[in-house]
């Protein structure tokens, strides 16, 4: 679906961010989402490198992403696939398929994604420092441990719930992180559930539209307005 300047949902992301971070930037998430259930939204753009002051009353820290629908402003990507969710249809609405798909939202966000963040940074942004190589072997067994459970729970289904829903958009997105530490590739159950994510039509337009929004090269300071 192409981005729509007159859509009512509005996603805030970065106008540009180093190489490293292309394609892995949260507001993916609701992009995806928005992809998935024909949701035509309008970016807002902002620097990452010079954050408007006035982008701080919409997302406390000043990150991204942010929603707009309406009168509704939500922060946080998870919230965002929850409101989304429950708009496109998702989400489900009740009963156990619901609880299911909340509980691995949060389980993307707190029980994988603070130790895929911890390898990243011992294994790449602080690799030659003596502390990360003391503590990458227990982190990668630690990582590995949690990694080994969720292929246990994801057993031979396809997705986490009997279908496809923002949970999985949630964990896929988690999962990419790790791509490089080769813990995917020893599972390869888990390997195999991110490919089918990425592969799906409405991932591959979301993560396009993320790469064309940014600029070549790092904008220049600049004021903005919201």
């Amino acid at each position: 679906m192409p981005i729509d300047p007159q859509a009512t949902i509005e996603i805030t992301a970065f106008d540009w961010v180093p190489p490293f971070a292309q394609g892995y930037v949260r507001d993916l998430r609701p992009r995806w989402a928005c992809e998935e259930m024909d949701l035509a939204y309008r970016e807002r753009l902002i620097s990452a490198v010079d954050r408007p002051e006035w982008y701080f009353r919409d997302q406390p820290w000043g990150q991204v992403p942010t929603l707009r629908d309406g009168d509704l402003t939500v922060f946080e990507s998870g919230a965002t696939l929850v409101h989304l969710g429950e708009k496109g249809g998702l989400l489900p609405l009740a009963g156990q398929a619901r609880a299911a798909a909340l509980s691995w939202i949060f389980a993307a966000y707190n029980s994988i994604e603070p130790y895929v963040f911890e390898w990243a940074n011992v294994a790449i942004f602080s690799k030659k420092q003596e502390w990360a190589a003391l503590r990458k072997p227990s982190l990668m067994a630690d990582l590995g441990g949690r990694l080994d459970r969720l292929q246990d729970a994801l057993g031979d289904r396809e997705w986490l719930g009997e279908a496809f829903s923002v949970a999985d958009i949630a964990m896929v997105t988690v999962l990419r992180g790790a791509d490089d530490s080769g813990l995917l590739e020893e599972r390869p159950a888990l390997a195999a559930y991110v490919q089918r994510g990425v592969s799906r039509p409405a991932f591959q337009t979301a993560l396009a539209a993320q790469l064309a929004a940014f600029s070549d090269e790092m904008p220049s300071r600049k004021s903005q307005e919201a």
